[in-house]
């Protein structure tokens, strides 16, 4: 029974796969957060260089791989695919379970897939910094490894309940040069004003994009970066489900459902895009993006026009939304506490083509040391959420006696969250459903689009 599933490098996707061409129905516009218009490629200069610009709007299916940037991919590309033979011994499960590991780059989960990409095309325009968010540190330590790459500097807002739940990603953007600031900082009138009016405030996705985006506006030689939501974004990521593909095809098998965690949008898209358009096709394969419950946003969020950070600085854009002045938990699995989602992975849900389930901290750090003990990976927490998606369909097929092939997205692993896992074990953690009153209050707050 095989276990590891290769590709060589020679097999690395040359291209990567843009949905947009397959979408169902009309996308919908971005509209300007000052005019309350559709953007325009030059509005959207300030923040990004126009190679991605035409990468977020591009018609074409198939857009190339820059040579600069496959020769970064082949330090950990193609990543690995397991079979969980010791996860299904233990569930006593008729089902199979694969899995694709990002854990294997250099900074330990998928992020670097776009990181690269979007600090090379920022070096051809003339890009000297970039300035960006993140939440849990792997999108910050990624860019900031990709920033080494290129020759490029970089500053990373990282929100303050994971600055300091997670010392040892800080540590690893400083490895890789990057200044990091606790969000909400000092650094930007974005971050001060949020601090006058609440000094502890403990901050959010929202906020940390708003303090980078204004930093690029107002700096000539900087550009933004984001890790998830955006069309570019998840199209980089569609390189793991493209090599996915041809690695089930290795061992002559098809999922009946892939599964990914869900935050804002970029892991599940990049395994479950290119699977889309088989779905379009006829194949019967299920879609499954599983998120907190205590950051509900496809689950309980609104399909509307929404602010994509909480200064309302970022475009305006049509997603599931919790509101943009949502204030999450400070849970573990801080990659997914995003108020929003990619417009593309939104879409796809409210047309029925993607199933949605929220899970709760507990029962998803429950499911990561049970595969930590049978498959010896540790994962990362926002993965956690994956895996519980994938055990319960593996439990569900025991139930009803049937096999069925699954294949999620063990997006990174979790070396440096640790604390997470002590906190587990000490019976520290809890479980936090966000309150319908307090969705119901940041919704009222959403923009008027006509």
């Amino acid at each position: 029974m095989q276990t590891k599933i290769l590709l060589n490098e020679d097999q690395l996707p040359k291209q990567w796969y843009n949905i947009i061409p397959d979408m169902p129905g009309e996308m919908a516009p971005v509209i300007h957060p000052g005019t309350l218009q559709p953007v325009t490629p030059d509005d959207l200069l300030p923040l990004f260089p126009m190679p991605l610009i035409e990468q977020e709007m591009s018609p074409d299916r198939w857009i190339d791989i820059p040579q600069e940037v496959l020769e970064v991919f082949k330090l950990w590309r193609p990543s690995p695919m397991f079979r969980a033979h010791q996860l299904e011994k233990a569930l006593g499960t008729p089902a199979k379970i694969y899995y694709k590991y990002e854990g294997v780059s250099p900074a330990g989960s998928h992020k670097p897939n776009t990181a690269v990409p979007q600090a090379y095309y920022n070096k051809i325009a003339g890009t000297k910094r970039i300035a960006s968010e993140t939440g849990a540190g792997q999108w910050g330590s990624s860019i900031a490894m990709a920033c080494q790459h290129f020759g490029l500097e970089c500053t990373v807002y990282m929100v303050k309940v994971s600055y300091g739940q997670k010392p040892y990603r800080k540590s690893m953007m400083r490895l890789w040069g990057a200044e990091v600031f606790p969000s909400p900082s000092d650094k930007t009138n974005a971050g001060r004003s949020i601090l006058a009016n609440d000094p502890d405030n403990q901050g959010s996705l929202g906020i940390a994009i708003s303090e980078a985006v204004e930093d690029a506006a107002t700096h000539e030689d900087t550009r933004y970066s984001l890790g998830s939501v955006l069309n570019h974004v998840c199209m980089h990521q569609t390189i793991i489900g493209l090599e996915a593909k041809e690695q089930l095809k290795i061992v002559g098998d098809y999922p009946d459902v892939v599964i990914g965690c869900h935050g804002g949008g970029s892991n599940f898209a990049g395994l479950a895009f290119p699977f889309v358009a088989d779905k379009a096709n006829g194949k019967n394969v299920r879609l499954l993006a599983v998120e907190p419950a205590s950051c509900p946003t496809l689950t309980k969020g609104v399909y509307a026009f929404d602010y994509g950070d909480t200064a309302k600085m970022a475009p305006i854009s049509r997603m599931y939304t919790l509101g943009h002045d949502f204030m999450p938990p400070g849970i573990h699995a801080g990659g997914l506490r995003y108020h929003g989602a990619s417009p593309l992975v939104s879409q796809l849900v409210h047309e029925g083509v993607v199933e949605t389930k929220a899970v709760p901290q507990i029962a998803c750090f429950d499911a990561a040391v049970l595969f930590a003990r049978t498959e010896s990976i540790i994962p990362a927490p926002e993965s956690s959420h994956a895996i519980r998606g994938a055990i319960d369909e593996a439990l569900l097929a025991k139930e009803e006696g049937k096999e069925k092939t699954i294949l999620f997205n063990l997006s990174g692993h979790g070396h440096v969250d640790m604390a997470a896992y002590d906190a587990y074990f000490n019976n520290e953690l809890v479980d936090y459903e966000y309150p319908e009153a307090a969705i119901k209050e940041s919704l009222s707050h959403l923009p008027k689009v006509d």
